[in-house]
């Protein structure tokens, strides 16, 4: 009678178990879910995006937001209590990464992608990893330092970026009459400027110090010092209307942002040499991005930071 109480009881126990973990498994939805059922979570990366995401001396993809997406893995596979979840990797250019986050191909974009109101309306971001401006790179002694000293020459900007528009906004208020070519990526649009084919690139100026800073003759160029815009975030892409899995990424970068293992890696990739030819952009912190640091937001406004 009694063996018969607890073959009972025991049987109620598991019944019980059983019913929450299927509960549990019915509550994910979108990213969450798919990672759950496929054990796979897959990171787009850029190739040439120095040093947030970009390929190594070997071609294998590393760089600061890489590194911050991995954290992001790691609180993933918390969450869904997983010991293993497979990490694929997939290529994505300025022009791709935003149909392949909105479509699934990649479910977390680890590049150098500025979060803006637009964007927002099909895509989603996780909080500020870094604070930019808009700026150009030319040739030293050419004499370009301002946007208007760029009146009727030609300039570059990689198609698909926020960039690209910018310039073109800025040519037609201020009737600069410049000629404005697309490039596929950055190094095609800093080819341009060294070749002679173009005066300027317009971009991300941490980018272009970082194509500076990788050059054969980094002395032999430099960068505006006006700016076509105010600091700009980059943050972390992901789908837009997934906030189970924004939860996870928001609470994992925070947490990160905020312990001393978040300024050291700000060090590694920004003030120490990285490969995969030892440069160092020698770029601390500013104090904006440390404040962004403190008090994480995934706000695009820039008047916020």
């Amino acid at each position: 009678m009694y063996a018969s109480k607890r073959a009972a009881a025991a049987a109620t126990v598991t019944l019980a178990l059983c019913s929450t973990s299927g509960a549990l498994a019915d509550e994910l939805t979108g990213t969450l879910k798919k990672v759950k059922e496929t054990g796979v979570i897959t990171l787009g990366f850029r190739d040439a995006s120095v040093p947030f995401s970009y390929l190594d001396g070997d071609q294998k993809p590393v760089g600061y937001a890489l590194d911050i997406c991995r954290h992001i893995v790691d609180a993933v596979k918390v969450r869904l209590g997983l010991a293993q979840l497979e990490v694929r990797l997939n290529g994505v250019t300025s022009a791709t990464r935003l149909p392949l986050i909105a479509n699934g191909t990649i479910d977390l974009e680890c590049g150098s992608t500025t979060n803006t109101f637009e964007r927002r309306n099909q895509v989603a971001f996780t909080n500020t990893n870094f604070l930019t401006a808009t700026r150009y790179v030319a040739k030293k002694g050419a004499g370009l330092h301002t946007i208007d000293d760029l009146r009727g020459r030609t300039v570059v900007s990689t198609s698909g970026t926020i960039n690209l528009r910018q310039i073109n906004e800025a040519n037609v208020a201020r009737n600069l009459g410049l000629t404005i070519l697309p490039a596929v990526d950055h190094a095609e649009a800093f080819l341009m400027v060294q070749s002679g084919r173009a005066a300027g690139f317009v971009m991300d100026d941490v980018l272009l110090a970082s194509l500076v800073a990788a050059a054969r003759d980094p002395g032999a160029y430099e960068i505006s010092t006006e700016a076509l815009s105010k600091p700009e975030p980059y943050a972390v892409m992901l789908r837009r209307d997934d906030a189970p899995f924004k939860a996870v990424a928001d609470a994992a970068t925070a947490k990160l942002y905020a312990s001393p293992e978040g300024r050291k890696l700000y060090d590694q990739w920004f003030t120490q040499s990285i490969p995969p030819r030892s440069i160092n952009l020698n770029l601390p912190m500013s104090d904006a991005l440390s404040k962004a640091y403190a008090r994480p937001s995934d706000s695009h406004d820039p008047n916020s930071y």
